[in-house]
């Protein structure tokens, strides 16, 4: 396939500010029960001139699919996977239309792939595949770039169609890079830009993948909408009438740490404080996983009144939960920022966190949440008793808070850093 024509570079470049511009905005297993980030960044971008297109590998697990805007995120979605006929036979037509550049530059990238045996490039194969669908897709609707939120497989199948079509693209990394697979270098070498969601992200990948970066690199930690948060009713902290009700929010994976927190409610009741705990998240397989080991710890520890695993919930459960809760406590053994953190803070309840990852950069010790160390029941458990005994520490906690969040936690500025980045994209591009 030729590059995308300049006429239609330049009218989408001369478009940012104000007409609408449309790009490919690609999400891995969308709508997950953790992707309420997305949806908010997707209205975000819409308030600054760019409608991203919804498209995503496949549907995750039903059992996780739980917002309330599911159902309308899914008709406005194309699935890569499964592909059906019509599909297969325009991605066959991507790749004639590729032949022969395109489909070389494809061989070179697998052929320069590192860290893969014969089984993994020969699976680069069928992402490539899938680069010539995400290719038809894109020449179908116009888009002249996607946005990739990932930097695993998706981004392969981002990079692969940019080398059959000339379609731009970029990533967010919201992680540790070991954690989205090999090949880093290619799939950041060939994208237009970066962002990172942390300054340690930022550190990272500019000391692993030196040489390899695109021009411009970002940070835009992914933030929350602070004014569907408010509060109905002012935050109250607790005063001893009635259990002191705590909440939690996160997948349920021996990452997040829920086991801790659960021994640290066990630890609070033989000191006799009345604690209540509630958590929100299921694991990645619908609830025969993770989740069976976390009910084993709360009925060996006689802890079936006292703590409650909700499953995946709608984001209106969590702000209900929210509104509920005397604190939120996550005590992630790794987290690299901690939305649910954000939508605690935005919601004027007190946070007790792990100071593992990008949390500090969120959460300042003592001033607007406090933290302590991973894999310490006993931490946990002494920072909850300390909120609990200091109803005023845990109001100040509260009001500070919400103002960090609002200030420098928004939605609106991932939006606005990734709107700038593709303007100045499709700028480059158009130019003589």
């Amino acid at each position: 396939m030729p590059p995308y024509p300049r006429a239609l570079l330049q009218t989408s470049a001369h478009n940012m500010g104000s007409v609408v511009t449309r790009i490919g905005y690609l999400i891995p297993e969308f709508p997950g029960q953790t992707h309420i980030l997305f949806w908010r960044e997707r209205e975000a971008l819409l308030r600054h001139g760019i409608e991203p297109d919804l498209v995503s590998t496949r549907l995750p697990r039903r059992e996780l699919v739980s917002h309330t805007w599911a159902e309308k995120a899914i008709s406005r979605t194309e699935y890569l996977y499964p592909v059906p006929l019509s599909g297969f036979r325009r991605s066959l037509g991507s790749a004639a239309r590729a032949f022969p550049g395109g489909l070389a530059r494809c061989s070179r990238s697998i052929r320069a792939a590192r860290g893969l045996d014969a089984r993994g490039r020969l699976r680069l194969l069928a992402l490539a595949a899938a680069g010539c669908r995400l290719a038809d897709i894109a020449r179908r609707r116009g888009w002249t770039h996607v946005h990739v939120h990932s930097c695993a497989d998706a981004a392969h199948v981002a990079l692969f169609a940019h080398l059959l079509s000339d379609l731009s693209y970029s990533v967010t990394l919201h992680g540790p890079l070991e954690d989205y697979g090999p090949n880093q270098r290619e799939k950041w070498r060939h994208a237009a830009f970066g962002i990172v969601i942390t300054q340690r992200l930022l550190d990272e990948v500019h000391r692993e993948l030196d040489g390899s970066l695109p021009p411009v690199v970002e940070i835009a930690p992914m933030g929350v909408d602070a004014a569907s948060f408010q509060r109905s009713h002012g935050y109250e902290p607790w005063r001893g009438g009635g259990p002191l009700s705590i909440f939690s929010c996160g997948r349920l994976n021996l990452v997040k740490g829920h086991q801790y927190v659960i021994e640290a409610v066990a630890r609070l009741r033989t000191r006799g404080l009345p604690v209540r705990l509630v958590i929100a998240g299921e694991d990645e397989q619908g609830g025969s996983g993770y989740r069976r080991t976390l009910e084993g710890e709360i009925a060996a520890r006689g802890l079936g009144e006292d703590v409650t695993l909700l499953g995946a919930v709608s984001e209106e459960r969590v702000r209900q939960e929210l509104e509920r809760a005397h604190l939120f406590c996550l005590a992630s053994l790794a987290e690299p920022l901690g939305v649910a953190i954000m939508e605690a803070m935005a919601a004027g309840v007190p946070v007790v966190a792990t100071r593992r990852g990008g949390v500090p950069e969120l959460v300042d010790d003592g001033v607007d949440g406090l933290l302590v160390s991973a894999e310490s029941a006993e931490e946990v458990a002494a920072a909850i008793e300390r909120l609990a005994r200091d109803p005023e520490l845990a109001r100040r906690l509260s009001g500070a808070g919400m103002r960090k969040v609002a200030s420098q936690f928004s939605s609106e500025r991932s939006a606005g850093v990734l709107a700038r980045c593709v303007a100045a994209t499709l700028r480059e591009r158009a130019a003589p």
